[in-house]
């Protein structure tokens, strides 16, 4: 996480929306958009009831990479909260092997932070509005910061600088556009009116400080390339627009773009050898990039020894993008062994981490990640379902034919995804299994 304000998440209540005599007397099971649009969609889970996901074939290995990119995140992230801020020095003393309760934050092993927390928001919006929605994903962002939602823990106790502002110039903005419309409503209707009229107020939903780089956007990037899995043009349209939402550095927009041209085309197969090269960019982009952002591309995380060679897992954008490529690098087509150096380098080990669990779970799938972490991963089974969301509203978006300024998008339509031929039995709710 980048520059961060402490939350003290037990002064805060559980987001309410629906109260518990609601639910008790309207207890009906939820389609998975439903369910996102709950205060805790995880804590309804067992309500949910989807003829998409019902219908979902777990044999693709475009969805075990999917899955395994998601939840490489959130094992990342916990595997690093722990020991969040600690140093490298204490590191090496102390070195994570396993998961781990307390430290920094208090949590029971297993459970994440505003890395994950962030991440799901963004795949919520992106299943719910079927797309990129930059007003329905600040609305999620608040959601999370004042009301808990998709915390680990029921409420926002960790969130970066950069990101904290962003959300509070979003909601002075939303109060504007309600002055500007001449309406007074509650902040639980507002979110939904001001969503509905924002073209005609022509809504800024780009909150980010234009000098504000730190990793926040990186850290919650996956979502957009698993989604947009069929198109890369989008995949690398929408980083870069995501970032914006909370930062705008164009440092942080093109580590962005990068970094989800690197998950969507190990998500499509694409070999660890030929991420890696050095063609990659060329094969990829057309625009230049930012000239310190080309330094890590070109090669400057291919280093032995990591923290002694200069590597470190900072906040700030550049540093958390060189890190994890450096144990993406350096982890012998081993996540746990990768995911352990990126944590191991001290700092912010949770978003290292997180941001190296994104790239090693696409390109090694979901069996790829340990099964004991997997197991005593918070809400497992919540996230792999938002990961089937995302693969299968993914494939049936309306993708605009039309070619992109930014990336050269050759050949992005040849992995067709097959029609599943595993019929749904009566009365099933949803497969949240992992892919084998």
């Amino acid at each position: 996480m980048e520059a961060f304000v402490k939350m003290n998440w037990l002064s805060y209540v559980v987001p309410n929306f629906k109260s518990a005599k609601y639910v008790l007397e309207h207890n009906k099971y939820l389609t998975l958009i439903e369910l996102l649009d709950e205060s805790q969609p995880y804590r309804e889970l067992n309500r949910l009831q989807d003829i998409e996901l019902s219908k979902l074939s777990n044999n693709d290995p475009i969805l075990s990479r999917i899955q395994g990119s998601l939840i490489g995140l959130a094992v990342g992230d916990a595997l690093g909260a722990a020991v969040e801020f600690r140093s490298n020095a204490y590191m090496q003393k102390n070195r994570v092997k396993e998961m781990q309760g307390g430290g920094t934050w208090g949590l029971q092993a297993g459970q994440w932070t505003d890395d994950t927390s962030m991440a799901l928001c963004l795949a919520a919006s992106l299943i719910v509005k079927s797309g990129f929605d930059d007003y329905d994903q600040l609305v999620r962002y608040k959601w999370w910061y004042r009301k808990g939602y998709m915390s680990s823990t029921g409420s926002c106790f960790d969130i970066g600088n950069a990101t904290r502002a962003a959300i509070t110039k979003f909601e002075n903005r939303q109060r504007q556009s309600a002055q500007q419309l001449g309406i007074s409503t509650s902040e639980h209707y507002l979110d939904r009116i001001i969503g509905e009229k924002r073209s005609q107020i022509n809504f800024n939903a780009k909150c980010g400080d234009l000098k504000a780089a730190g990793n926040g956007p990186l850290m919650r990037l996956a979502p957009i390339p698993l989604f947009y899995y069929r198109s890369k043009s989008k995949a690398i349209e929408n980083a870069a627009n995501s970032v914006s939402l909370t930062h705008g550095d164009k440092k942080a927009i093109d580590v962005c773009r990068f970094y989800s041209a690197l998950i969507w085309n190990a998500i499509n197969g694409i070999s660890k050898e030929n991420l890696l090269n050095q063609k990659f960019y060329y094969n990829n982009f057309k625009l230049s990039f930012d000239k310190d952002v080309m330094k890590i591309i070109q090669g400057s995380y291919k280093k032995k020894h990591g923290y002694v060679d200069g590597i470190r897992g900072k906040g700030f954008i550049l540093n958390s993008l060189e890190a994890a490529l450096w144990a993406f690098y350096n982890d012998e087509n081993s996540f746990e062994k990768g995911v352990l150096l990126a944590v191991n380098l001290g700092d912010d080990t949770d978003t290292t981490a997180a941001i190296y669990g994104q790239l090693a779970g696409a390109v090694y799938g979901i069996e790829g990640i340990p099964k004991r972490w997997r197991n005593r991963l918070f809400q497992k089974d919540f996230i792999l379902t938002l990961a089937n969301g995302l693969y299968i509203k993914g494939k049936t978006f309306d993708r605009p034919r039309r070619t992109s300024e930014v990336i050269d998008d050759v050949q992005e339509d040849k992995h067709k995804t097959k029609k599943s031929n595993i019929k749904s039995s009566k009365g099933a709710a949803h497969i949240i299994s992992e892919c084998k």
